[in-house]
């Protein structure tokens, strides 16, 4: 039989055909570190003749949509997007915030009605490693000193501290009710006489978280050692409300007292943070 023998047109048709996916993979090659950009024309030039370039170096037929930016493209399905931002405590400046230390994930954040007012409520807030700190209680109403609050506590001034505090002792007249902070359970922890409003006073040492304000961390509610010298005041703890303002103290009701007793963990590095919502805002 005769050998077929094909037009010398189509075998070079045939051969452009062959080497045009090598000439797009050039042309679609992008310049990393130490590598080079391509020889072909790219997408800008063909941009700039006339015609849309598609994300992949292909130019886009015409009449077709135009490319969603990469803005608003999708993530790849199973690549995770960028991390969302962690929560902060609300109604917490960034000097605030600065002062509560890296490692500590439990805040008893109480937020007093206004610089010289003695009321406000307190919440505890957990910090989880995914998604920031989390309120871990409702607000729970409290008192605070019967001046309202200050930068610079000293002895009887009737006012509380404002600042960030750790959270390490406590104890009580009453039996611990499950704490995991160390408890010291003793007879001393006696409230005598009336407040400021005339309200009994008993029993507002029932339940005490010591606040690690002008004390030595470590020992016993109780002590009444003052590295920052007595005129600085001190013995300034969380204790169970007594209906009215304190000396310089925070009061919660004793139920929540009792609560915050069997949540606040040592292992977490607990810490409050006081003072009026204009001074926690800086």
């Amino acid at each position: 039989m005769p050998v077929l023998r094909r037009p010398r047109r189509l075998l070079a048709a045939t051969l452009l055909l062959a080497l045009l996916p090598l000439t797009a993979c050039v042309e679609g090659q992008g310049g990393g570190p130490g590598g080079g950009t391509g020889t072909g024309t790219g997408a800008a030039e063909r941009a700039a003749a006339g015609g849309r370039a598609h994300p992949s170096g292909v130019p886009a037929p015409e009449g077709a949509a135009p490319a969603a930016s990469p803005e608003g493209a999708a993530s790849p399905k199973g690549v995770p997007g960028p991390p969302a931002a962690s929560a902060q405590i609300p109604g917490l400046g960034p000097a605030t915030r600065a002062a509560i230390p890296p490692d500590t994930r439990q805040a008893v954040v109480v937020q007093g009605h206004g610089r010289d007012l003695n009321t406000g409520t307190a919440t505890l807030y957990e910090r989880r490693p995914t998604t920031g700190w989390t309120a871990a209680s409702d607000p729970w109403p409290a008192h605070n000193a019967v001046k309202g609050w200050t930068d610079h506590h000293v002895r009887d001034d009737l006012r509380s501290p404002i600042g960030v505090f750790r959270l390490t002792d406590a104890g009580g007249l009453l039996p611990d009710p499950g704490a995991k902070l160390p408890y010291d359970q003793s007879p001393r922890f006696v409230a005598i006489g009336t407040g400021s409003l005339g309200e009994p006073l008993e029993g507002s040492f029932d339940y005490v978280v010591a606040i690690n304000y002008n004390r030595v961390p470590g020992r016993t509610p109780l002590d009444r050692a003052r590295p920052l010298g007595e005129e600085r005041g001190g013995g300034i703890w969380l204790h169970v409300d007594h209906d009215g303002p304190t000396q310089g103290c925070v009061s919660l009701l004793r139920a929540h007292m009792r609560e915050l007793l069997r949540r606040l963990d040592p292992a977490h590095k607990p810490v409050v943070v006081m003072g009026d919502v204009h001074s926690l805002a800086r």
